[in-house]
């Protein structure tokens, strides 16, 4: 059997609950429903780093921000680095990149062809959202030359990527397309869907935890769906552009988002925070070992992907890459997966926490900075939520006296994966003051759920 393609399509600062696959009414994302669908739906998937440059950081080399160098913005990804580029390219691949990038350090625009990840193929620009708006897009070439392309934002991407994908080659490819969208622009500070997009959903449904929290959601939310819903026709062009080519059953398509997006409701910005709406994205595949594959319910991390992609093609999983590959799960091969996952904040905080299935647990360092420091030796309890009860995340029981076995059994946990993920063993203080709370107390079963 000949090796699959491999496409990744990377959207930034995208929601889970944008998906009508997540219960969104909207009718936003008819495309990326249907491959759930047919494909497989990792339902509960998430960054472990919700900012930009950290949570690509991951994604192209299977690594933990903090053991890349890595943890907040406009830091380069080091040149020893190996990346899903490197690994494909050794597969047999040709390799190309398209869109953000985010992983140099010599501006917003050119990256130098050493701070490339090994891509061949290259037509993007460091930060995006400074060297573009929705209906000016200017990225650069292999040369380092500009390029302004036609069109809205997300349609000019889609369209290099379809130009790509119709090149004539004798290898399979791996390409990665990176949107902006639904990202903020930055030079203004809001959410420009196409023409006549947002108009269609102002003043319509919003997420629970914006409609109890407001934010910016207001001001932002029926741009941010248009944006939404113009990527997910650019993912059905891209899939019938396939279909056309007569690609489709030999490309493996991954969807999947950087991070979240909480419109300031959790602090002055948008994500770099413990919640699920900084935390949570929507992630389908489709193609060679996923069409069929049905919904995982299993807590998958962004640094599962590129293992996963690797195993998926055939190629082998480097030992240090510090995720695992999900592919046993879809083949119902192998149930032994984590009941946890580990996730790092950096800039707006230096903190870490674990997210079971029911409960959220975060420890913040608040005597570190988060642009300065990676990491610290001591940490204190600041966050816990009990998902089952509050799944909106709006009622932090971390100082009730009830929850202190739930503390405890969670430490442990995340002290444990601290420790996996390269990270010294720090000191985890509990929290200021606990105060009594007229409630039940929280059973060791119910703490380890």
């Amino acid at each position: 059997m000949a090796a699959p393609n491999v496409i990744v399509f990377f959207t930034d600062q995208q929601r889970w609950d944008s998906t009508g696959a997540h219960g969104n009414p909207l009718d936003l994302t008819p495309n990326f429903d249907r491959v759930a669908r047919e494909g497989t739906h990792v339902s509960r998937s998430f960054t472990c780093q919700p900012v930009c440059g950290p949570a690509r950081s991951v994604l192209q080399t299977g690594r933990y921000a903090t053991e890349t160098g890595c943890f907040r913005n406009g830091i380069a990804l080091p040149q020893d680095a190996q990346t899903l580029a490197h690994h494909f390219r050794e597969g047999g691949y040709t390799t190309g990149y398209i869109g953000k990038w985010h992983l140099a350090d010599a501006g917003p625009g050119p990256v130098p062809v050493e701070q490339r990840g090994g891509y061949e193929y290259w037509l993007a620009s460091n930060a995006l959202e400074f060297t573009s708006d929705a209906y000016d897009t200017v990225m650069f070439d292999n040369e380092n030359r500009p390029v302004k392309l036609p069109g809205y934002r997300v349609d000019a991407l889609t369209d290099a990527a379809i130009r790509y994908i119709d090149s004539p080659r004798d290898q399979p490819y791996f390409l990665f397309v990176s949107y902006i969208e639904p990202h903020h622009q930055n030079h203004r500070d809001d959410y420009p869907a196409p023409t006549g997009y947002e108009e269609r959903y102002r003043g319509r449904w919003a997420p629970p935890d914006l409609q109890a929290l407001g934010g910016s959601s207001w001001r932002h939310l029926a741009g941010y769906w248009g944006m939404v819903r113009r990527l997910d026709e650019a993912l059905g062009r891209l899939i019938d552009a396939l279909r056309s080519l007569g690609q489709l059953d030999d490309t493996i398509l991954l969807f999947t988002s950087d991070h979240g997006n909480h419109f300031r409701t959790r602090n002055a910005e948008y994500k770099r925070s413990v919640h699920d709406s900084s935390l949570r994205v929507p992630t389908v595949l489709s193609g060679p070992g996923f069409d069929g594959g049905g919904q995982l319910s299993q807590l998958i991390s962004l640094i599962d992907l590129p293992p996963t992609l690797l195993d998926a093609a055939g190629l082998p999983v480097p030992e240090e890459m510090q995720g695992r590959s999900f592919l046993p799960l879809v083949q119902r091969q192998n149930g032994d997966w984590p009941d946890d996952m580990f996730f790092q904040v950096s800039e707006s905080c230096v903190a870490r926490g674990v997210r079971t299935q029911r409960w959220k647990y975060g420890v913040l360092a608040k005597d570190r900075d988060g642009n300065r420091d990676s990491a610290a030796d001591r940490y204190e309890e600041t966050w816990l939520y009990d998902l089952l009860a509050d799944p909106e995340e709006l009622h932090n029981v971390v100082d009730l006296e009830s929850h202190t076995e739930v503390r405890e059994v969670l430490r442990e946990r995340l002290l444990r994966r601290m420790v996996q993920a390269g990270e010294a063993l720090p000191e985890i203080l509990p929290p200021g003051m606990l105060r009594e709370a007229q409630q039940l107390k929280v059973s060791e079963a119910e703490a380890r759920s």
